[in-house]
């Protein structure tokens, strides 16, 4: 029984992995229109820089738990 919870856990996690991915390469398109469309809002540029930095984080986080580091 553990394993099919185990299995639905991972499940998600790919999941919600993959929308993380799509938001993460979602934001570097709307920094770049903006970039290159000056004269541009800085500060909104910042937050989604910012928030573009999270989600790498927790990308980060995520795989870690998906491929956990085998020590050899």
């Amino acid at each position: 029984m553990s394993d099919d919870k185990d299995d639905i856990d991972r499940e998600a996690l790919s999941h919600r992995l993959t929308e993380l991915r799509g938001e993460h390469r979602d934001l570097d398109e709307v920094i770049a229109r903006l970039i290159d469309n000056p004269p541009y809002d800085r500060l909104q540029v910042q937050r989604l820089k910012k928030r573009k930095l999270v989600l790498k984080d927790e990308i980060a986080r995520l795989e870690s738990v998906l491929v956990p580091d085998i020590i050899a």
